[in-house]
This record gives C-alpha cells, sequence and structure tokens, in this order.
C-alpha cells in the first residue's frame, strides 16, 4: 500500500518541461515554415516550393526542436536542497 504521507514526485522537474515546451514549439515552428507554395492548377509548377526557407531552414529548425527534445528529456534533475 502506498504511504499517504509520502509526497508525489513528478518525473521531470519544471525546467525540463519548460526546455519540452520549447523544443515543441520549435517543432510546430519549423513545420509552419515548410507549409505552402503549392500550386492551385495541377498543370502549373510553382518553383517556390523548393526556396531556401522550405529546404534548409524549416528543418534545420525541426531537428534543432528534436534536439533539444533528447536535452531536455534526459537532462538530469537539480536536487532540492
Amino acid at each position: 500500500m502506498s504511504d499517504p504521507t509520502k509526497k508525489k514526485e513528478f518525473l521531470f522537474s519544471k525546467r525540463n518541461y519548460r526546455f519540452l515546451l520549447l523544443s515543441m514549439a520549435l517543432i510546430a515552428f519549423g513545420f509552419i515554415l515548410m507549409a505552402g507554395g503549392g500550386s492551385e492548377d495541377p498543370n502549373f509548377f510553382n518553383p517556390e516550393i523548393f526556396n531556401f526557407r522550405r529546404i534548409r531552414l524549416a528543418p534545420t529548425i525541426v531537428l534543432m526542436g528534436f534536439g533539444l527534445a533528447i536535452y531536455a528529456i534526459l537532462m538530469p534533475k537539480k536536487k532540492s536542497k
């Protein structure tokens, strides 16, 4: 049985959750940057889908977000005194 006097603890600290939220925001921002550039007419090719923002910048931001999420998960919890 569980001890009712024992204080429940979260798996991560507040700092870890902040980094996780920041990483989710970075990932979402990267996917938003990738959006668009399509053409309404299938017979017309829009070269805008191959610009720097969609090919280089957005995937880099998404990868940075995933890296930050991994860091947030693996970051050690600070010891409380």
